[in-house]
């Protein structure tokens, strides 16, 4: 881990070098930051004080709250000190644990996502039996799976990317420490450790996906031999919104990280980025809730 000194510093790329366009930048980060925090808080708050949200569902939805609470905001207001000022530095502590925090979240939230598939399945396909196949004790150790895992790949990532070398350029051309950016980077002619640990999350993303296909294909099947539209349209809403933001996040970071590195750098990097580190945490509260009969009487029993 020597070569971690020959660094002590890394650059973020704004979006724009003109002034005005990096003030403009920093206001639309902070509202959709603000809109985020408030949802999302929203939702923690109301799922912790209303009783009748203590079921699997809404224990899964809760920990994806947070989950996005804490994935922004390891980003979002990093960039937006950086564009209010001239300094477009970060430490290389900052970094390292920024990249860590990053990796962690956002892998728990995959893992929690495939578990919140599964949840809808045995709700929808095995409802006699939900109560005993999602108790209590089950729920706990999915979650507590969802976020160990996140963990232990935050781990892998961070300590195979610090491990290479960095001497020719501390310009990261991205808005936060990401693993792309930083290869891109890095003068190490080999990196086999990224290599495998981008490899065996790419797998367990795949085993993800499928999980969450098998799940929705008999979800979908019985949804529609529902004999009521109002009951087809109930199922359908708590299930279209999950794929949705599913599938941005997935395939936008599939795109990132499975793309060859570019001598060329383009905002469309830093767009491409928006799409899993910001859009899910902001939308995912809006999907979840606005449109949820129980979510709107909490809601309304708290402001009474």
């Amino acid at each position: 881990m020597n070569n971690l000194t020959m660094v002590t510093e890394f650059l973020l790329m704004s979006f724009s070098k003109t002034w005005e366009l990096q003030i403009l930048q920093a206001i639309l980060f902070l509202l959709i930051y603000l809109v985020a925090l408030m949802g999302n808080l929203l939702i923690f708050t109301l799922i912790s004080l209303d009783g009748h949200l203590h079921t699997p569902m809404y224990f899964f939805l809760k920990n994806l709250s947070f989950l996005d609470l804490c994935l922004i905001s390891t980003t979002v207001p990093k960039s937006i000190a950086n564009s209010m000022s001239h300094s477009h530095s970060i430490s290389l502590l900052e970094c390292i644990l920024q990249l860590f925090l990053v990796i962690f979240f956002a892998s728990s939230e995959l893992f929690l996502l495939t578990v919140m598939s599964y949840d809808r399945y045995v709700a929808i396909c095995r409802p006699l039996n939900y109560e005993v196949v999602m108790n209590k004790g089950t729920c706990v150790k999915m979650a507590a799976f969802s976020w160990l895992t996140g963990g232990l790949f935050g781990v892998l990532y961070t300590i195979s990317t610090f491990s290479l070398s960095f001497c020719n350029s501390n310009e990261i051309h991205q808005f936060f420490c990401d693993v792309p950016s930083l290869l891109r980077i890095s003068c190490s002619d080999t990196h086999i450790a990224l290599d495998v640990t981008i490899a065996m999350g790419f797998s367990l993303g795949i085993l993800c996906c499928i999980s969450i296909t098998i799940s929705y294909g008999p979800i979908f099947s019985t949804v529609l031999k529902i004999p009521t539209t109002e009951g087809r349209s109930k199922a359908f809403s708590t299930c279209l919104p999950h794929l949705f933001v599913l599938l941005i996040f997935i395939t936008t970071a599939a795109l990132s990280y499975l793309s060859p590195p570019l001598d060329t750098n383009s905002v469309l990097d830093l767009l491409l980025s928006m799409f899993y580190m910001v859009v899910p945490p902001t939308l995912n509260p809006i999907i979840y809730s606005l449109r949820n009969k129980d979510v709107k009487t909490s809601l309304k029993k708290l402001i009474a």
